[in-house]
């Protein structure tokens, strides 16, 4: 995977449609109707011919009949791949760049009134603006009590922050054991150092239940997960095993620093 996603993806007027066209795929299988990506897309019906018989020449797509396919495992793998790197580049975009020209919404730690200098600063994964000088800093746009949300602008600096380490535990599937396999606890004595859990699959989130824990986050835990770390938390993430190698992808992915441990039973 490239250093730069510009060098891929963001500068292939090619690769951009091929990821489009996909996409579609993806959305709409197994019925798809090529004119209607022609139309959403911009391009020829003949062009969605050719790029999907070209995905398919890559099994990035199979076919099954006329006018019906799917998007295959290395087609998928794909498309997150590329995905990835286009969340990476807009997460670039908004915390380097277009926070120079953008109010930044932090929590007030003291009263502020407006056009007050305040320094802002990251805590316990939420952003703060208060009177002590920081190495990011900023202008108060309108008046705010203690503990209230408050608007920063012209803000210049870094933010200083130390993003957060993720523990990873797998989980077998049910056909494995399940929840049961895990020891209540090994967990215990990890989620107290945590602070935010979450759980990826049903065996999983019993796993939690099981040990009196009730996970911050189920529904969307990955993402969730990844999120929490960029903003300075410790996650703990119990996960079932068949999303437990992609899972440790994306967090390479991303850069983040994470520890596996094992909680199943002897």
């Amino acid at each position: 995977m490239p250093d730069d996603p510009l060098t891929n993806i963001l500068r292939s007027k090619r690769e951009t449609t091929r990821f489009q066209v996909l996409v579609e795929v993806a959305e709409h299988q197994p019925s798809i109707r090529q004119q209607e990506i022609a139309e959403k897309l911009g391009v020829t019906p003949q062009a969605i011919s050719e790029y999907v018989r070209d995905l398919a020449d890559e099994d990035y797509i199979s076919a099954e009949g006329r006018g019906r396919y799917y998007v295959t495992h290395k087609g998928i793998e794909w498309v997150l791949n590329n995905a990835e790197i286009l969340e990476s580049y807009v997460r670039h975009v908004r915390r380097d760049i277009i926070h120079q020209v953008v109010t930044w919404a932090a929590i007030a730690d003291s009263d502020l009134k407006a056009g007050d200098s305040v320094g802002v600063y990251m805590k316990s994964g939420w952003l703060y603006a208060g009177k002590r000088p920081q190495t990011a800093m900023g202008m108060v746009t309108a008046d705010a009590s203690e503990g209230m949300d408050v608007g920063v602008a012209r803000l210049a600096g870094i933010i200083e922050h130390t993003e957060g380490k993720v523990d990873v535990a797998k989980v077998p599937r049910i056909e494995r054991g399940g929840s049961k396999m895990i020891s209540t606890e090994k967990f215990l004595s990890l989620a107290k150092n945590a602070d935010i859990i979450a759980a990826v699959g049903l065996e999983a989130y019993m796993a939690c239940k099981n040990s009196g824990i009730k996970p911050d986050m189920f529904f969307g835990a990955r993402e969730g997960a990844v999120e929490a770390a960029f903003h300075g938390m410790r996650c703990l993430i119990l996960i079932v095993d068949e999303e437990f190698t992609d899972f440790l992808k994306r967090l390479e992915t991303a850069g983040l620093s994470y520890t596996i441990h094992e909680l199943v039973t002897e």
